[in-house]
């Protein structure tokens, strides 16, 4: 078991070296002519960055000093998202690559051409249409240009240099073409003249490189700039059989995975608070991952939650990370701030059956979900909404006849294609699916996990608006 643990790290590791080689070598090496300060500057950010993210990850996981947390989460975090974009943008700019050198190597030969065609004629190819129509005096000569590789030289001309010995191939630019001879590495083999540009290959990469850099911080960015605003309210109704009349548009303010921590603090919580009060719920589900560290650390940033409001109250499970910062303080804290936990528990609504069961996660500690003791001796003829932190636990849901489970866990992916991942891993990564006679809903979450940024998968407040059949 060891051994297969060691080699999945040293393949884990092998595979972030060679991708964060790739990307050095596309941004920084290929866009330079020779080693430089500029490769050298590149390879130290992208080692800095990824030190900066071990150290934020181990710190956090590790209990360090809060403000050493937050010292190393933004920068440490921010690298992380961003690096994964600028590899995706270079493996897009191979796409690019070969496109853009046919179109500059086509245009290379329009222009040789059209410089060949003006050394037939006498016509300076940059010369204007209205030139090649000017007449040449009686009794002169016509104008030489070194395009034309057999025009002989004269003592006319003595401040035109001698041709080579071996005359040019017509195939050859002349010292007048502004195009340049590339050498194997991308380097000008033969450049014009110190004013020469570039080699077409150089160029490119510097293109690609400056378009993939701008595009990945463009969207880590965007992505930022999204969930630090807030998240946005969503509106969901569910149609429910066992559901009286009486219930027929109950509002339940679905709330998941805040993550609380060195990044989003107490004015991020004060947002969430103030759009779930905003939509005037019946009801408030936090349905866990309400934090990423200590009571002690990240108490006064939970604090705003004190001030949610809803005709039924609000209700609280557990989520994987609050096992990962002390799951008994927490429920204590959240209990203190009026939030109601349920743990392998249930309560009676008017109308419906609210149950709530612990994250798998806890069963490490001996308190995992226990849908015996949290949906056992119901009366079957009532409705029942089960909180449960992962889609997972949907399968037993099913088993114990419950009509909707609420949960959260996968992000919807955060950064995309993290869909992907989540997709295989989750029954169901985002949005509403049945399951029998049992229906899953899955919010994205408020916040978000590491990098503060999201991508593809905006955050939401969900409020699921309860229909009953026999309305």
């Amino acid at each position: 078991m060891v051994v297969v643990f060691v080699l999945a790290a040293l393949l884990v590791v092998g595979v972030l070296v060679t991708a964060n080689w790739y990307v050095w070598r596309r941004l920084f090496r290929d866009t330079t002519r020779a080693p430089g300060p500029v490769r050298r500057i590149g390879a130290a950010v992208i080692a800095g960055g990824w030190v900066l993210t071990v150290g934020a990850l181990v710190a956090e996981r590790a209990g360090a000093p809060f403000w050493l947390q937050r010292a190393l989460a933004w920068p440490g975090f921010l690298w992380l998202a961003l690096s994964l974009y600028l590899l995706l943008a270079v493996v897009a700019g191979e796409i690019v690559r070969p496109l853009l050198r046919r179109y500059l190597e086509r245009r290379a030969a329009a222009r040789q051409a059209r410089a060949t065609t003006g050394a037939e004629t006498g016509v300076e190819p940059s010369a204007s249409p209205a030139a090649a129509d000017e007449r040449i005096p009686a009794g002169t000569a016509p104008p030489q240009t070194s395009d034309a590789p057999d025009a002989p030289q004269t003592s006319d001309t003595p401040d035109t240099p001698k041709a080579p010995d071996a005359p040019e191939s017509p195939d050859t630019p002349s010292s007048r073409t502004t195009d340049t001879t590339e050498g194997a590495d991308g380097s000008d083999a033969g450049a014009a003249s110190p004013l020469a540009r570039p080699s077409r290959r150089l160029f490119v990469s510097r293109v690609v490189a400056g378009a993939a850099a701008a595009a990945a911080v463009g969207t880590v960015g965007h992505g930022t700039y999204g969930v630090l605003s807030g998240p946005k309210v969503k509106r969901v109704t569910v149609p429910l059989a066992r559901l009286p009349r009486a219930a027929h548009g109950f509002r339940i303010a679905v709330v998941s995975d805040i993550h609380l921590g060195p990044v989003l603090g107490r004015g991020f919580a004060q947002q969430v608070v103030d759009t779930i009060n905003s939509t005037q719920p019946d009801l408030v589900a936090v349905v866990g991952d309400l934090v990423d560290g200590s009571v002690k650390d990240l108490g006064p940033a939970a604090a705003p939650l004190s001030q949610l409001k809803a005709r039924h109250g609000a209700y609280f499970v557990t989520g994987n990370h609050e096992y990962f910062s002390g799951a008994e303080q927490w429920v204590a804290e959240v209990r203190r701030l009026g939030l109601l936990p349920l743990e392998n528990a249930r309560t009676e609504l008017p109308h419906f059956d609210l149950a709530g069961v612990n994250d798998v996660a806890g069963e490490d500690e001996g308190q995992g979900p226990d849908y015996a003791r949290a949906l056992g001796d119901r009366d079957r003829s009532r409705a029942c909404v089960l909180l449960a932190h992962q889609p997972v636990q949907i399968h037993d849901a099913v088993d114990h006849g419950v009509d909707l489970q609420l949960s959260g866990h996968t992000h919807g992916g955060q950064l995309w294609p993290g869909n992907l991942i989540a997709g295989a891993a989750n029954p169901t990564v985002a949005g509403l699916e049945r399951y029998g006679d049992t229906q899953l809903y899955v919010s994205r979450g408020a916040g978000a996990w590491g990098p503060p940024t999201r991508v593809g998968a905006p955050s939401d407040i969900t409020v699921i608006e309860l229909a009953s059949r026999k309305a």
